[in-house]
């Protein structure tokens, strides 16, 4: 530090805070209204400069040693609280501000030492054009990037990757702020420069790393989905093959049928033609209600009518009770990834439940822009629940990572449940926004131990 008055410090302290806040602010989508926050930033903020230039001013000594780590904390704590985002994530913004912040008193002050004789005032200019490239290239050149991919983020960074970063930066920090190693000497500054510059490789490669994972992430779920696709569709083939068929047989039963009424007509038993043919006419009608569509929507109509007949081809009852619009805010893929999975799921379900009578049982509703989901299938009666879900062997395990993460950008919760003997998957899903973040935790009890829905 080069000394200087309160207003000095004030100006540093300042500079600082717009800094970390700023950075946090820009790569963040945050839980309040952006003019909300930033109201809160900025009274936060001045608080927060006020306080340290106090401390500044009363102990300048503590302050150089303890401000760099005790600012990542204060800041972090509010700014993560004012984040929508998680913990690792928030970790990730507020490591990567005090990283630039580092750079900014590491350049002010050793540039003011080096050419102006430790000038105060060239230190705060520095830092001030510092901070507003800063934050111009990260609003131009980093942010767009960042949110478009914040959802592999979110989902990829663990413990581990936070430890690294905040290390990486606290390392830096102690660098940067303990006096006692920061003489000025060319053998220091390089030696400064090599940590500074190791501790943004560490940051851009870890971002880079799970940047990379997320998408690879993603690519796997697409193939997941592909293959739900191409086995639906096959399950689609075998049903039209199947009703060829049956049109063929009722082609051939067609030319008997006219034969018998030939036969009543020519020996005049009209009041047995009349009969034969109320009897031919239920027949037909009761085909049409069998083949009439579950809902007006196509893409549900199509999945549901196709796994339903896998399920009576197992010898398993299904009802069904949906009320769609033909036309959803939501993609037919992502209707696949849902209605597929849970379906397959049930009807694994009723094959491993070993119980004489299967069945499931489906409703599906829309209001406004909610959908409710609810399948009931027969399942086990041992089925155990492992962190939310239920343990492989009564077919929950089959694509519940799909079914969690589709419903997940529709804003979406999803239960599982056991009540007498019948196994219970219930989907809530919000077709107004695409909302990119997980799905909503939810607390349940099932029997007698608590269950946690990720």
């Amino acid at each position: 530090m080069l000394g200087g008055s309160f207003w000095v410090a004030f100006c540093r302290n300042s500079l600082g805070a717009l800094l970390l806040m700023g950075v946090f602010l820009v790569l963040d989508r945050p839980r309040f209204t952006m003019r909300k926050t930033v109201c809160y930033y900025m009274v936060f903020g001045f608080g927060m400069v006020l306080i340290f230039s106090a401390w500044y001013l009363f102990d300048q000594n503590g302050f150089v040693r303890g401000a760099g780590p005790l600012s990542v904390l204060v800041f972090g704590l509010f700014c993560g609280a004012m984040s929508g985002g998680t913990l690792y994530l928030s970790l990730y913004k507020i490591s990567l501000g005090f990283y630039f912040l580092s750079l900014c008193v590491f350049g002010g002050v050793d540039i003011a030492r080096w050419w102006f004789g430790g000038n105060m005032w060239v230190d705060v200019l520095i830092r001030l054009g510092m901070v507003v490239i800063i934050l111009f290239l990260i609003i131009k050149k980093f942010r767009k990037t960042f949110l478009d991919n914040m959802d592999f983020l979110r989902e990829e960074m663990d413990l581990f990757s936070a430890a690294v970063l905040v290390g990486s930066v606290m390392l830096a920090a102690v660098v940067i702020y303990w006096p006692d190693i920061h003489s000025f000497s060319v053998l220091n500054i390089i030696r400064i420069s090599v940590i500074m510059i190791m501790t943004g490789i560490i940051q851009y490669t870890i971002f880079h790393l799970y940047l990379h994972l997320g998408r690879e992430h993603k690519y796997q779920e697409e193939n997941q989905l592909l293959e739900m696709n191409e086995q639906l569709l096959r399950r689609q083939i075998d049903l039209e093959k199947e009703k060829e068929m049956e049109a063929a047989r009722m082609f051939h039963d067609v030319r008997h049928h006219c034969l018998l009424l030939a036969e009543y007509l020519e020996n005049g038993e009209l009041e047995e033609l009349d009969v034969y043919v109320r009897q031919y006419g239920k027949e037909v009608e009761k085909k049409q209600t069998e083949r009439a569509p579950v809902c007006g929507n196509k893409a549900v109509n199509r999945i549901l009518s196709v796994y339903a007949r896998c399920a009576e081809l197992e010898k398993i009852k299904v009802t069904m009770d949906v009320a769609m619009e033909e036309a959803l805010a939501m993609r037919d893929i992502d209707l696949v990834a849902i209605l597929a999975n849970v379906f397959e799921n049930a009807i694994h379900g009723c094959q491993s439940s070993g119980k004489e009578r299967q069945e499931i049982d489906v409703y599906i509703t829309q209001k406004g822009n909610k959908v409710v989901i609810r399948f009931r299938n027969t399942c086990a009666s041992d089925i155990r629940f492992r962190n939310g879900f239920p343990e492989s062997g009564d077919g929950g395990g089959v694509g519940i990572s799909s079914i969690m993460k589709t419903v997940g950008r529709y804003d979406g919760e999803v239960d599982f449940s056991v009540k007498n003997d019948m196994f219970i998957t219930r989907i809530l899903l919000n077709l107004s926004i695409n909302v990119r973040g997980g799905v909503k935790k939810v607390f349940r009890k099932r029997k007698n131990r608590d269950v946690r829905i990720m």
